[in-house]
């Protein structure tokens, strides 16, 4: 059982239903919390190797709206491509499908979270409709360029060698918590230990959530291949960056060069925060898409 979370009455008093579609002929389990009726709606797109558990505390500070949070194919309770590899294109018309499956496309802001910012950003690029964009922890440079880049070269050494090895040892490899543990205490920057424990524990529980062996390793490619500065040429609509100051896999500079690559960016920055936000600074992410939605009268 995981620990309870720090975010626990507030989610609590959300009302939530989950349900499962097809999108790109693979079965997509998804979850929609708050009022169906509500005017504004968000599908937040959660980051690798997480499922939608992930962005519940950011759900929790936006209760009086509608989210749908889905998980990615291969991850969570969501199927895998059948016939298709987990790269950014396909997870890009995945996005597409389902929110035309649901009938809201062009009417719901698509919100992303780190390997989710570049499947939004590469899905509204290719023609998905969305009035705006929300992008937290955006990838805005290639990985392997962050401030701790040779983390993200152990990274890549450690997901080889799990393709290298025996399906079952690759495999075995690719979840132990010992390998997790370093990299949750490496991302963690809060000094709050109940938080941080918290955090800890939600990657023990979530983490390796994972279809097989495959789905990780063509997601990790994916997600150190590309970046959402790719894309963001292509993008006219309202895009809201939220980044933080300590992240480790994008430094601020490249943040704010990525806002000048957008039409129209608006960057917001979260003091002492790393790579996730969503789980130490939710209601800070929460209170800036609010103030950006409110801009666009949504």
């Amino acid at each position: 059982m995981p620990k309870p979370s720090p975010y626990a009455e507030q989610i609590q008093r959300v009302p939530v239903r989950d349900a499962v579609i097809d999108a790109c002929e693979t079965r997509t389990r998804y979850w929609e919390y708050g009022n169906p009726d509500a005017p504004l709606t968000l599908v937040f797109v959660h980051g690798f190797r997480g499922d939608h558990h992930g962005l519940e505390p950011v759900v929790a500070n936006l209760a009086d709206v509608r989210i749908i949070a889905p998980d990615l194919p291969g991850f969570g309770e969501s199927s895998r491509f059948a016939d298709r590899p987990h790269d950014v294109a396909n997870y890009a018309d995945w996005l597409t499908d389902f929110t035309r499956a649901l009938g809201i496309e062009g009417s719901a802001v698509i919100v992303g979270h780190s390997f989710g910012s570049i499947i939004v950003s590469a899905a509204v690029a290719a023609g998905l409709s969305a009035p705006q964009v929300v992008l937290i922890n955006p990838i805005a440079a290639p990985a392997l360029a962050g401030p701790r880049g040779i983390l993200t070269r152990l990274a890549v050494a450690y997901y080889r060698a799990g393709a290298l090895l025996p399906a079952p040892l690759g495999f075995s490899l690719l979840r132990n918590p010992m390998i997790v543990r370093v990299m949750s205490e490496t991302m963690a920057k809060t000094r709050d230990r109940r938080l941080r424990s918290w955090i800890h524990d939600q990657h023990d529980t979530y983490f390796s959530a994972f279809a097989d062996r495959d789905v990780v390793l063509e997601a990790f490619k994916a997600s150190v291949s590309n970046d959402v500065s790719e894309c963001a040429e292509h993008i006219d609509t309202p895009v809201l960056l939220i980044a933080s100051d300590r992240d480790d896999l994008t430094p601020i500079a490249a943040q704010q060069h990525l806002e000048t690559l957008f039409a129209d960016a608006t960057l917001r920055v979260i003091p002492n925060v790393g790579h996730l936000i969503h789980y130490e600074a939710p209601a800070d992410a929460a209170r800036y898409i609010r103030e950006f939605v409110e801009r666009g009268d949504l």
